[in-house]
């Protein structure tokens, strides 16, 4: 396995990883449940989380204790891993309608500034938390679980007139990205490439996906030039990218998942040869060195409320699939046995 593996990444990232845990035994007194803003979420979201929804239903009808549960639930942060919370939360209402679950998509950093300011109760992350981000919570004293939901591949999207690329190596992603980089044609990049203006999207600078991003192709996390269009919405990088013939952007594989039709994606050439962007080449790390896991958090004081113990069991129980079809790499089986008992050890220390 390579140094670019997910799972490496997810060891550098974390401090022991508790992916996906559910605490149906603990929280419930029962088993576990059988088996964007979500309101505000782009067609292409809706779509994929109605699809997940399905299945989540189905599982859900062997968990009468759900119909019990009441409160409000706050979530925020990466709008990656968004569509995932999404179709969760809406199944999880039904399933427990006596709570109200909200989904918020601050971007990895402000979902962390939210979290650690006590506004909310889970927070969304395409990275792990940052040093400065942990201390934040510790002097707010928050204490927090780090979950891994699922992976992902950032993929590298162009519009479908663009055929003159296919794959783009490292070098050439950092000469578009660079804090330095002049490049305003495609020529700039390849004197193969016809002189088509370059017109970059991207994610903002409180996105986890900026971070890893500028990390792994600038060699500084943080590092980017600024002339791009930004949002923390990753549904108008694909609205720029489409309608724009030079344009190139960057975002989580479910993105580019639903929007295929509208987008063509670059295979990435890590220093190995081209490997194109999906759930194979992100699961078995030869996608690198753009593959890496997605994690939320759970703050110690919000995880002792019975509604966030159902709602982290039930989204562990349903975590193969959802994950699946919203369009991201899924945990194995035995990723979620293995820290279902890492979290009931975190509730009850």
């Amino acid at each position: 396995m390579t140094e670019t593996n997910v799972e490496r990444e997810t060891m550098q990232t974390k401090r022991g990883i508790l992916a996906i845990a559910a605490v149906g035994l603990v929280a419930l007194g029962a088993g576990a449940c059988g088996g964007d803003d979500a309101a505000d979420s782009a067609d292409a979201a809706t779509s994929a989380a109605a699809a997940a929804g399905s299945s989540v239903a189905a599982a859900a009808s062997g968990a009468p204790d759900l119909g019990s549960l009441s409160g409000a639930i706050v979530i925020d942060g990466s709008s990656t891993v968004e569509p995932i919370m999404s179709a969760v939360a809406e199944e999880f209402q039904k399933a427990a309608p006596g709570t109200q679950v909200s989904v918020g998509t601050s971007g990895t950093g402000g979902g962390f500034e939210k979290f650690c300011a006590g506004e909310t109760d889970i927070s969304d992350a395409s990275r792990g938390i940052k040093d400065e981000e942990a201390a934040a919570c510790a002097a707010a004293g928050i204490e927090y679980v780090e979950l891994q939901v699922g992976s992902d591949g950032i993929t590298i999207v162009t519009n479908p007139e663009n055929d003159w690329a296919t794959c783009l190596t490292i070098d050439q992603l950092k000469a578009m990205w660079e804090p330095s980089s002049a490049a305003t044609s495609w020529k700039d990049i390849d004197p193969s490439f016809p002189d088509e203006a370059l017109t970059l999207y991207g994610p903002g600078t409180d996105s986890g996906t900026f971070d890893f991003f500028t990390d792994k192709v600038n060699g500084e996390e943080g590092a980017s030039r600024t002339d791009y269009t930004p949002s923390e919405d990753d549904n108008v990088i694909v609205q720029g990218v489409e309608g724009d013939k030079g344009a190139l952007g960057y975002f989580g594989i479910a993105y580019y998942e639903a929007n295929a039709d509208q987008l063509k994606a670059l295979e990435v050439d890590g220093g190995s040869g081209c490997v194109a962007p999906s759930k194979d080449t992100v699961r078995d790390g030869s996608y690198a060195p753009l593959s890496r896991p997605l994690f939320f958090y759970v703050k110690k004081e919000a995880a002792m409320r019975p509604e966030i113990q159902g709602l982290v069991s039930f989204i562990f129980d349903n975590a193969e699939t959802v994950v699946d079809e919203v369009g991201y790499v899924a945990p194995t089986a035995d990723d979620i046995q293995q820290d279902r008992d890492a979290f009931a050890a975190f509730i009850g220390g």
